[in-house]
C-alpha cells in the first residue's frame, strides 16, 4: 500500500525524496516518531515536538530525527518522553538532534526554526 500511495503522490506532485518528513506536536509527534521510524524507507526526516510515546513496528531505513521537548512540560514529563526517545533512537543508530527548551507543553517558535533548518540542511 505504501508504494501505491507514494507513486500516486509522485504522479501528481514534484516530490524530493531527500526531503520528506513525518512531523507533529504532542500526539502528532508520537505518531510522527512511530510512523517515521517504521517507514524510514520513504521518510528522510522525522520531526517531533513534545511527543509522548514511540511505538515502532519495524525499523526501516534511517531517517534523520529531530526531537524537542519543554523542560517544564506538565503533560508529558521530559525524562520519560523527550530524553527517553532521543536515547532510544541514538542507541538504535539514528542521527538525532535533541533540543530541550524552557517551556511547557507548547510549540516554541525558535525551536521550530531549528527544526526547519535541520530539515533543510
Amino acid at each position: 500500500m505504501t508504494s501505491y500511495i507514494h507513486s500516486r503522490v509522485d504522479d501528481d506532485y514534484r516530490i524530493d525524496p531527500r526531503r520528506l518528513a513525518f512531523a507533529g506536536f504532542s500526539d502528532g509527534a508520537s505518531y510522527a516518531l512511530s510512523l517515521g521510524i517504521t517507514n524510514g524507507d520513504i521518510a528522510s526526516h522525522v520531526i517531533a515536538f513534545s511527543g509522548g510515546f514511540m511505538s515502532v513496528f519495524m525499523q526501516t531505513g534511517i531517517p534523520r530525527v529531530f526531537v524537542a521537548h519543554g523542560l517544564a512540560d506538565e503533560q508529558l514529563p521530559i525524562a520519560t518522553s523527550g530524553r527517553a526517545h532521543a536515547a532510544r533512537l541514538r542507541a538504535a543508530g539514528y542521527d538525532v538532534e535533541y533540543v530541550e527548551f524552557d517551556g511547557t507543553h507548547v510549540i516554541h517558535a525558535p525551536v521550530v526554526e531549528r527544526a526547519i533548518d535541520f530539515f533543510l540542511q
